[in-house]
């Protein structure tokens, strides 16, 4: 949120703050929550890179569709196996799947 309508907002007496306050989360849950996110960005643009489709990701995984499309959205039902073995599938190294989860 901008800065400005963050503050005309609590000017009018709205709380702000993020996710990890409104859901009172630790620190270990938000981080968590994090990664997976991180990961699915991450896999979403790599598969876009590479020039897959979500099927034939699928395939490569032996997976669904619409299982690819819940593991880009960041479904926690998805496994971070599942997250990081689609990313090896993708020709992700070690070193690239340390910079997705370096991103800020």
């Amino acid at each position: 949120m901008r800065a400005e309508k963050q503050k005309r907002l609590e000017a009018r007496g709205w709380k702000t703050g993020g996710v990890k306050e409104f859901l009172d989360l630790s620190d270990q849950e938000s981080a968590y929550i994090e990664l997976r996110l991180k990961l699915a960005r991450g896999l979403k643009a790599r598969r876009r890179a590479r020039g897959f489709s979500q099927t034939q990701l699928a395939k490569a995984v032996q997976s669904s569709q619409s299982r690819v499309a819940k593991m880009e959205a960041g479904d926690p039902t998805v496994s971070l196996d599942l997250l990081l073995r689609s990313l090896l599938a993708l020709g992700a190294s070690n070193r690239e799947l340390g910079q997705i989860i370096g991103r800020a």
